[in-house]
C-alpha cells in the first residue's frame, strides 16, 4: 500500500520537470507503428532509461516489452517481468549511466490499470515516472504528458485515494539527436512551402493547441461545479495566476496601446502593399517600353530588308535590259 505522501513531498513532485528526447519519441512511435500493424486500437507499454536528479527527470532512451490487456476488463493484463529485468541488465552493460527511471504507455489517456502496472514498475525504482506518448498524428502541441502516483489526501478528512499528480514535461535535444532531427525534417520538409506559410501554419497549430488547452479547462471548471470532480486548490491557484497576467482591457490606457500597436503593425503593411503596387507599376512601364523598342527595331528591320529586296530588282532589271540591246546589236 502506498504511504500518504506529505505536503513538501507533493510540492517537489509537482516542480519537477520532465525531459523526453527525440530519441524516445522515434523509439515509442516506432514501437507503436510495430504494433498497431496488427492492432490498430492497442497501446504499447515500455521502460524509460534515464537521470533522475529530483528536480528535473531526463528520459534519454527507452525499449518497449511485451504487454497484453482486455479491452473489455481493465483488470485483466498481463507484464513480462523477467523481459524487464533481463533488458535493463543489457543496457546497464551498454551505458551505466542510463538507469530505469519510469515507464511510458501510448495511452493516449490514463486508464484504469495504470495504478497496478506502476505498483509493478516500483519493485524496481522507488518513485517511477510515468510518460503518455500520444502517437496520433491529429495531435497538437507536445504529444507528451508526465505524471507521478501520489496518494490524495481529502479535505474533508475521509479515506485518501490513489491517484496521479501531473508533472509539466518539455522536448529536448542534444547536439548530436538535433542533427538527426534537422536530416529526417529536411526529408519531410516540403520544399514549395513558403517561410511564412511556414510560419503561419505554426502559428495557427499553437493557437489550436491553446484552444484545446482552454477547452480542458472548462469542462474540468464545469465538473467541478456540478459536484462531479472534487476541488482541486494547486489547480485553482494556477487558474488565478493566469488570469491575473490578462490585460485589463477595461482600462483605457491599454486598449490604446493595443490600438497603437495595431494601427502601426497594419502602417508596415499598408507601405508594403503601397511598394510592391509601385514595384509592379514600374515593370508595367519597363515592359511596355521594352516591347515599343523591340518593335521599332523589327519595323527597321523589315524596311530595310524591302529595301534591299527593290535595290536588287533595279540590279536585275538594268541588267535584264543591257542583255537584250546587246543581242539585238
Amino acid at each position: 500500500m502506498v504511504g500518504t505522501a506529505p505536503t513538501e513531498q507533493l510540492a517537489a513532485l509537482a516542480a519537477t520537470t520532465v525531459i523526453v528526447h527525440p530519441l524516445v519519441l522515434l523509439s515509442v512511435s516506432d514501437h507503436h507503428a510495430r504494433t498497431s500493424a496488427r492492432m490498430s486500437h492497442k497501446r504499447v507499454v515500455g521502460v524509460l532509461l534515464g537521470q533522475n536528479n529530483g528536480k528535473t527527470v531526463n528520459v534519454a532512451n527507452s525499449f518497449g516489452i511485451p504487454f497484453e490487456e482486455d479491452e473489455k476488463d481493465p483488470k485483466t493484463w498481463f507484464l513480462d517481468h523477467n523481459y524487464i529485468e533481463s533488458m535493463a541488465e543489457m543496457f546497464k552493460k551498454v551505458n551505466a549511466r542510463e538507469k530505469m527511471i519510469g515507464w511510458y504507455h501510448t495511452g493516449p489517456q490514463l486508464r484504469a490499470s495504470d495504478q497496478e502496472i506502476n505498483d509493478v514498475f516500483k519493485r524496481y525504482i522507488p518513485q517511477p515516472v510515468m510518460v503518455i506518448v500520444d502517437t496520433r498524428q491529429s495531435t497538437v502541441g507536445i504529444p507528451t504528458e508526465a505524471y507521478f502516483a501520489v496518494e490524495e489526501i481529502k479535505d474533508d478528512g475521509s479515506e485518501s485515494k490513489r491517484t496521479f499528480l501531473h508533472v509539466p514535461s518539455a522536448i529536448e535535444a542534444e547536439e548530436a539527436e538535433e542533427i538527426g532531427v534537422e536530416h529526417l525534417l529536411r526529408d519531410i520538409k516540403d520544399s514549395t512551402t513558403t517561410t511564412l506559410a511556414t510560419r503561419v501554419t505554426q502559428q495557427a497549430d499553437s493557437l489550436r493547441a491553446l484552444q484545446s488547452r482552454i477547452k480542458d479547462l472548462r469542462d474540468y471548471l464545469l465538473q467541478v461545479a456540478k459536484g462531479k470532480l472534487p476541488v482541486n486548490h494547486q489547480i485553482t491557484y494556477h487558474l488565478q495566476d493566469a488570469l491575473n497576467l490578462l490585460p485589463d482591457l477595461s482600462n483605457p490606457v491599454t486598449t490604446g496601446s493595443f490600438i497603437m500597436n495595431t494601427n502601426d503593425q497594419l502602417l508596415v503593411v499598408y507601405l508594403t502593399s503601397l511598394v510592391r503596387a509601385v514595384i509592379a507599376l514600374h515593370a508595367l512601364v519597363d515592359n511596355k517600353a521594352q516591347n515599343s523598342r523591340t518593335e521599332a527595331e523589327e519595323a527597321k528591320k523589315s524596311e530595310s530588308a524591302i529595301g534591299n529586296g527593290k535595290e536588287k530588282d533595279k540590279v536585275k532589271d538594268s541588267s535584264t535590259k543591257t542583255e537584250e540591246k546587246g543581242k539585238s546589236t
